[in-house]
C-alpha cells in the first residue's frame, strides 16, 4: 500500500541530506512532501528544484523568522495543522539528541518545536486553530542525519540523483565553501578537493566539490565501511523500536 512521506527540514537543504530515501519512496509511488521552517526568498526556486529531481512535487514554505524560533502556541499551531493536514505514514525530521550540540540557529528550538507539535497532533488539540483537520497519528518517525543510528537505507540505486540535486542547491554551496575556507583553510581543503587552486574563487564549484565528497563520505561510512551490507546508503534512527510480525 503507497505511504505518505512528510520531510520537515529546517533549512532546505536537508531535503538533499535525505534525497536518496526520498527518490526511492517517490519511485515506489509513494505521496512524498517536503516542507521548510527556515528559508531565504532568494534560495527557495533553488530547493524546490533540487526537490523535483528527487520526486518531491511542492514543497511548503512555512515562513518561520530566522534567531526567533520558539516552541510557542503559534508556532506549534502551523506545525499541527500541518501535520493533521497532510497525514503522513512516515515523518523524517532532524535528529534532537544531534540539535543538541548543533550551532546553526534556531537548531535546538527547533527540534523542541517538532517534539512538542507532535505531542499533540494526534489529541483534540486546538481542531479549529489548526484548520479543523481530525487529529492523526503518525507510525513512523525516522531522525536524519542521527548521532546513533539504528537503521539504513540503500541509495545506490539513485545515488547519482542525488548528486543532481545537489548540483541545484547553489545557494548552500557558496555558503558552505565559504564558511569551511575560512573555518579550515586552503591548506587542509587542498587535500580534500582535487585541483583546489583551480576551484577556490568559484564558491559555487568550490562548494559542490566539497559537498559531492562529503555526500559520498557519509554514504560510504553507512554503507559499505560498516557492517550493515549497504554499498552507498542514508543513515536513521527510528523513534522506539520497530514492531515486527517475523525474522
Amino acid at each position: 500500500m503507497p505511504k505518505t512521506i512528510l520531510m520537515l527540514a529546517t533549512f532546505g537543504f536537508e531535503i538533499v541530506e535525505v534525497g536518496g530515501t526520498l527518490a526511492l519512496h517517490a519511485q515506489a509511488g509513494d505521496a512524498v512532501h517536503a516542507a521548510v521552517l527556515l528559508s531565504r526568498p532568494h534560495a527557495r526556486p533553488q530547493i524546490e528544484h533540487a526537490a523535483r529531481i528527487l520526486g518531491v512535487p511542492s514543497v511548503r514554505f512555512l515562513d518561520f523568522a530566522y534567531g526567533e524560533v520558539q516552541p510557542d502556541v503559534a508556532s506549534k499551531i502551523k506545525l499541527v495543522r500541518l501535520f493533521r493536514e497532510i497525514r503522513p505514514d512516515v515523518l523524517i525530521l532532524q535528529d534532537p539528541e544531534h540539535a543538541q550540540h548543533d550551532f546553526d540557529p534556531d537548531r535546538r528550538l527547533a527540534s523542541l518545536l517538532y517534539l512538542e507539535a507532535l505531542s499533540v497532533t494526534n489529541r483534540d488539540w486546538k481542531i479549529l486553530e489548526c484548520g479543523g483537520y481530525d487529529p492523526h497519528t503518525i507510525s513512523d518517525i525516522y531522525y536524519m542525519t542521527p548521532e546513533h543510528p539504528n537503521c539504513v537505507v540503500e541509495i545506490g540505486s539513485v545515488f547519482a540523483l542525488k548528486q543532481q540535486a545537489l548540483r541545484a542547491s547553489e545557494y548552500q554551496l557558496a555558503f558552505s565553501a565559504q564558511m569551511l575556507k575560512a573555518r579550515l583553510g586552503d591548506d587542509t581543503l587542498r587535500h580534500i578537493v582535487a585541483d583546489y587552486d583551480t576551484r577556490r574563487d568559484d564558491d559555487v564549484e568550490l562548494g559542490h566539490a566539497l559537498h559531492s565528497e562529503m555526500e559520498k563520505a557519509r554514504a560510504m561510512n553507512y554503507g559499505i565501511l560498516s557492517h550493515s551490507n549497504a554499498g552507498l546508503a542514508e543513515a536513521f534512527r527510528h523513534e522506539g523500536p520497530i514492531k515486527l510480525t517475523r525474522l
